[in-house]
C-alpha cells in the first residue's frame, strides 16, 4: 500500500540550461528535458507564504520526492502534466527522511518559475 505522500505524485522532468552561441557575438539560453521522476507538489499556503506573495514574492511551494532523487537548489524542473515549472530553492540532503524510518523520501523548497 502506498503511503500518503505517494498517492500525490506526478511525473516530472529536470529541465538542463545550455547556453549556445547566437551568431552574433552573443549566446542564447536552450532548455532541454533531462531525466524524469516523481514529485508531490503542494503550495505552500501559509500566512507567512500569502503575505510574501502579496509582497511581489512568487508562489512557494513543498516538493516531496523519492529520497534518491537530490534536488538541489538552483535545479529546474516541470511538471508534466501542465508544463508548469519550478526553481528548486533548498537541497533534499538538508530534508530526507533518516534511514531507520519505515518511510523514505526527501523535500525541498521550491518557487514557480519561468524558463528564460
Amino acid at each position: 500500500m502506498a503511503n500518503l505522500f505517494e498517492r500525490f505524485m506526478e511525473p516530472c522532468i529536470e529541465m538542463k540550461k545550455t547556453r549556445v552561441d547566437d551568431d552574433v557575438g552573443g549566446y542564447k539560453i536552450i532548455w532541454t528535458e533531462g531525466v524524469t521522476f516523481r514529485a508531490a507538489i503542494i503550495k505552500d499556503k501559509s500566512l507567512q507564504a500569502r503575505i510574501a506573495e502579496k509582497e511581489g514574492v512568487t508562489e512557494v511551494y513543498t516538493i516531496t520526492t523519492d529520497k534518491g532523487v537530490g534536488l538541489e537548489a538552483g535545479e529546474v524542473f516541470k511538471r508534466q502534466r501542465d508544463g508548469a515549472t519550478f526553481r528548486v530553492t533548498s537541497n533534499a540532503a538538508d530534508s530526507e527522511t533518516p534511514s531507520m524510518a519505515s518511510f523514505s523520501f526527501e523535500q525541498v523548497a521550491a518557487e514557480r518559475w519561468a524558463l528564460t
